[in-house]
């Protein structure tokens, strides 16, 4: 019962004093079987053909022997059929006149690279590229004799010391990094100190690439207009703009001159430029400038030289993503989250409101459209944790072309998924989902899983991706499983999303509790045994929680903030400086109030840390000072620091399947009273 915490076998599922394990338990080694059909970091999805023929999209699965997250392209009719491996590559894009489809992948000299392969009989396959860093966001010039891309273009040195009298064939400490600008660092990636993304374009056939954007700026995806003169993006080309928070703006670079054109001038974002089919208008994203700490973006059309901006999204108080041209023009076709959904819209551009086209229990992500105007999507539901979905535009019909994980879950029983509302702080309507064991029976007593999402302005959804294994595992291994989305998730409106300006993470934690409350009173859950976890704003609340409450039995709190007086000017980014009313400096009142280490002589409750070594966002650090904390508390506790890893558990495989036999490991330690363990 009590044994090393470290004592796990991953092969086999979590060491435990449970029953053997039946045939058709979701095991943990199941994972390594597990695959999504889009990568939660590197992003991407299905596109599909011109002529809504053909399906691309990426599967990506576990790579055993290097402990890596694998992408390769596979290509299928439209209604499924033929589904074949293209390539190992990430994500692809078709031509204009879907004959070939470009994607980046490792070639040579070393590094990513730009490969297009023709799709005809012969499928042959050509590298046009030969970069010194990888490219991103893929862009067809609309006659198809040129590839967009943005790449960074390194800069020069802030400061650099030339140290005499090293000798020959000495070896000596490499050139120091010299930091001057104020984001200089992101997660996932590392330094970004030593150069800015531009934007540049490659003749299709293969060539030499050619700069288009110059300056100390990092600029955005790139946009073609349909004569293939200009392309589009967002960025702010200004002085000092890292200082100017929630500041872009969409420009014009000329293909031939050079010359770029701003089109926006509001004070706020603007961003993800689309342009109409007739190159008459701009469609694009952004809002009104304001401190509060969540807004939901709003859809605007624009002229193309940047008249008449004029808001199209009506009342819709959620958040437009990949917005779309309809090929007539009409409109914008583009998906948004709510409620723990998510569903393909409609905005005429006329502007009488966006209009719903798919409705369901499922969280669908819109993808891409063909000129026939079939859309690609991703679905996942309560029993699906996602896969490739083609979707009529006309009556909202959705059909699914893929079964990424049947072979994996066809013979597991899963857990069912119920949807709770309940009434919190302030007479907040709150959601969440209790994931209940397999064979559940209401008159008995299961132990309680609270899982807590990051962000803060995050949502879980019906379906979430990773998630979804996660909380299904806990539930083959008997535990009731509640996930919500307390005040300040997104999906929900900006009201709600900023319902927690300044007072984060106290609010949430009413309305966590409020959750759990509902659950008890249900009458099936064993108060004795209830645990906590959550990772980034999770682990923020996680901590909170212990230091308010002794009713857990035991608590993870991963990659937690501790102390928002050393985090905000260690996270990757300066923004965090904005979510207070003050500056520190100014009164550091605020930032102790709301520091979960402030309250740290409160905890009772045995608490585990677990971040990655590598961690940007919330940097290991915070970690390190709320272990130090609860140890002279003598607070059972235990540090786990992941090798080889960023913010999250995911950058590895491995990593995600020891972050949750660990995570159980320390739960069954904590286990009260003769309850047996799950």
């Amino acid at each position: 019962m009590y044994r090393p915490i470290l004592a796990l076998l991953l092969v086999g599922g979590v060491a435990s004093p449970a029953a053997a394990q039946t045939a058709d338990q979701l095991k943990l080694e199941d994972f390594l079987e597990y695959e999504q059909v889009r990568d939660f970091f590197r992003g991407g999805g299905p596109t599909i053909s011109p002529d809504g023929q053909q399906v691309l999209y990426t599967r990506i699965a576990v790579d055993k022997m290097a402990d890596q997250w694998k992408g390769a392209l596979w290509l299928m009719n439209a209604d499924g059929a033929k589904n074949r491996w293209i390539a190992d590559a990430w994500s692809g894009r078709w031509s204009p006149d879907g004959t070939r489809i470009a994607y980046a992948k490792a070639g040579e000299p070393s590094g990513s690279q730009i490969f297009v392969r023709y799709m005809d009989a012969e499928g042959s396959t050509t590298q046009v590229t030969r970069l010194s860093a990888g490219p991103g966001a893929l862009a067809w010039s609309p006659d198809g004799k040129w590839i967009a891309f943005t790449m960074r273009v390194p800069s020069k040195p802030a400061m650099a010391a030339v140290v005499p009298g090293k000798p020959v064939g000495a070896s000596w400490a490499p050139e120091p990094k010299v930091v001057d600008r104020l984001d200089y660092r992101q997660d996932h990636v590392g330094y970004s100190d030593d150069g800015y993304t531009h934007i540049f374009v490659v003749p299709a056939t293969g060539g030499t690439a050619r700069q288009l954007t110059s300056g100390d700026w990092d600029h955005g995806a790139p946009a073609w207009t349909p004569d293939g003169k200009e392309i589009l993006f967002s960025t702010l080309r200004v002085a000092d703009a890292d200082y100017q928070w929630r500041e872009t703006e969409i420009y014009g670079v000329n293909l031939t001159s050079g010359v770029i054109r701003q089109l926006t001038h509001r004070k706020g974002p603007d961003f993800g430029p689309a342009v109409s089919p007739d190159g008459r208008q701009v469609a694009y994203l952004g809002y009104d400038w304001t401190d509060d700490t969540y807004i939901a973006s709003k859809l605007y059309v624009m002229g193309i030289d940047g008249s008449n901006p004029r808001e199209i999204s009506g009342s819709l108080d959620r958040s437009p993503d990949n917005i779309t041209w309809a090929p007539d023009g009409s409109g914008i076709y583009f998906g948004a989250d709510h409620e723990g959904r998510g569903d393909l819209y409609f905005a005429p551009v006329t502007g009488t409101g966006p209009r719903q086209i798919t409705k369901g229990d499922h969280h669908l992500a819109f993808m891409g459209l063909a000129k026939t105007g079939t859309a690609v999507g991703i679905r996942g539901t309560p029993t699906d944790p996602g896969n490739v979905v083609a979707i009529d535009t006309k009556t909202g019909q959705i059909r699914q072309l893929t079964d990424v994980n049947g072979d994996v879950l066809g013979n597991r029983t899963l857990g069912s998924t119920e949807e709770i509302w309940y009434r919190s702080l302030d007479d907040y309507r709150i959601q969440g989902w209790i994931v209940k064991p397999p064979g559940f029976d209401p008159k008995k007593k299961y132990p309680l899983i609270l899982a807590i999402h990051g962000g803060p302005h995050g949502m879980y959804s019906i379906s979430t991706g990773y998630m979804w294994f996660e909380w299904q595992f806990y539930a083959n291994q008997g535990y009731v499983v509640l996930y919500t989305n307390p005040r300040g998730s997104s999906g929900y409106g900006s009201a709600f999303g900023n319902a927690i300006k300044n007072a984060y993470p106290s609010k949430d934690f009413n309305d966590l509790m409020a959750g759990v409350d509902s659950l008890i009173n249900r009458g099936y859950i064993d108060t004795r045994n209830m645990y906590v976890y959550g990772c980034s704003g999770g682990g923020v609340l996680t901590a909170w929680a212990i230091g308010h409450t002794d009713r857990f039995a035991a608590a993870s709190s991963e990659c937690p903030v501790i102390n928002w007086l050393s985090f905000v000017g260690t996270t990757d980014g300066p923004g965090w400086y904005r979510n207070f009313a003050k500056l520190p400096w100014e009164d550091p009142t605020e930032h102790l109030k709301r520091s979960p280490l402030m309250y740290v002589g409160n905890v009772k409750t045995p608490t585990i840390l677990i971040t990655g070594e590598m961690d940007l966002r919330t940097p290991i650090a915070q970690t390190e000072e709320y272990y130090q904390a609860l140890k002279i508390q003598k607070v059972p506790t235990v540090m786990v620091r992941l090798q080889d890893e960023w913010h999250g558990y995911f950058s590895r495989p491995s990593n995600t399947m020891r972050t949750l036999a660990i995570r159980q490991q320390w739960f069954e330690k904590y286990r009260k009273g003769d309850a047996p363990v799950p």
